[in-house]
């Protein structure tokens, strides 16, 4: 086997043996599990802050957007139509 496939499977052996060990006691199962909950909100966008007003007019003040309009691309305006229906 080449040294490559082994490296990968003695580092998926140790990840699995330190997993099992985390896992066993309930309180470091719930931390972690409140390590993964928080990253996972942490990771989502909030899309609040989006700039949809610009996606939908490229002309405005965004020179680049409106390049890229005049070339063919409608992945703005059609973002912006889907959000606001």
């Amino acid at each position: 086997m080449r040294k490559r496939n082994v490296v990968g499977m003695l580092g998926a052996a140790g990840i699995a043996t330190t997993l099992s060990f985390m896992l066993m006691d309930k309180s470091k199962r719930e931390r972690l599990m409140n390590k993964w909950n928080e990253w996972k909100v942490s990771m989502q966008t909030d899309q609040s802050n989006l700039p949809i007003e610009e996606a939908g007019d490229p002309g405005r003040d965004n020179l680049q957007n409106a390049d890229m309009v005049a070339e063919g691309s409608q992945f703005g305006v059609n973002y912006y139509n889907r959000v606001k229906q």
